[in-house]
């Protein structure tokens, strides 16, 4: 019993540490040779697409499954998203944001539409206090990727319950903690890919980082 307390203080810690002020987005050497990749599909290289359906399908399947939360949907998106992909490769501007968010702003706009044909509409409350939502500082660290003490102390019960949380967000919200701890992306990258502004995922950041506390203290 105190093992499971202990680790379910260890979740709570972790998600509060990861809200600290993040530096300038750079281009990784990774987002470089994507951009050639992209380039090279625009072309109409089926190797450089072939690399790039297997790098994204699992993280797009990933991101969709916790958004759509229904398989045939997130299955049907997916594959939408890479036909945009290699239609539309020479609609990628390098010079205005890395692949990753071209590709899940697609993304998240087709889920979108998917969501809504299925008489589902993702909705999330109205900032309470405005003062704290400006403040709100954007999160860099990955829970995905934690390693050392920190992660042994998340035993399997408490990634449980950390899932169960998730899962109880608003689907906006969702996403928004989804492509920022789980996917990298920083609040203005999330901004694009969600089709709003900077304030409005600060809104949802706000919203899911009190939802996640009470029921992870619950």
């Amino acid at each position: 019993m105190f093992q499971t307390k202990l680790n379910f203080t260890a979740v709570i810690f972790l998600v509060e540490l990861a809200f600290m002020p993040s530096s300038d987005l750079v281009l990784s050497s990774q987002d470089v040779e994507e951009h050639e990749l992209i380039r090279r599909v625009a072309e109409h290289d089926r190797t450089a697409f072939e690399r790039l359906y297997r790098h994204y399908v699992p993280r797009l399947g990933r991101y969709l499954n916790k958004y759509l939360q229904q398989r045939e949907l997130v299955e049907e998106v997916v594959n939408d998203v890479m036909l945009v992909l290699w239609q539309n490769a020479a609609r990628f501007e390098p010079a205005t944001a890395r692949l990753s968010t071209w590709i899940f702003g697609i993304a998240h706009n087709k889920a979108r539409k998917a969501y809504a044909r299925a008489g589902r509409h993702p909705t999330e409350p109205l900032p309470e206090d405005l003062e704290d939502l400006h403040n709100e500082a954007e999160p860099t660290q990955d829970l995905s990727t934690l390693g050392g003490p920190e992660q042994d102390l998340l035993s399997e019960d408490a990634r449980r319950v950390l899932r169960q949380a998730l899962e109880k967000l608003s689907p906006e919200q969702r996403a928004v903690v989804e492509l920022t701890y789980f996917e990298g992306f920083a609040y203005q990258e999330i901004a694009a890919i969600t089709g709003s502004n900077v304030n409005t995922v600060k809104s949802r950041m706000f919203h899911a980082r009190k939802q996640l506390a009470l029921l992870l203290a619950s």
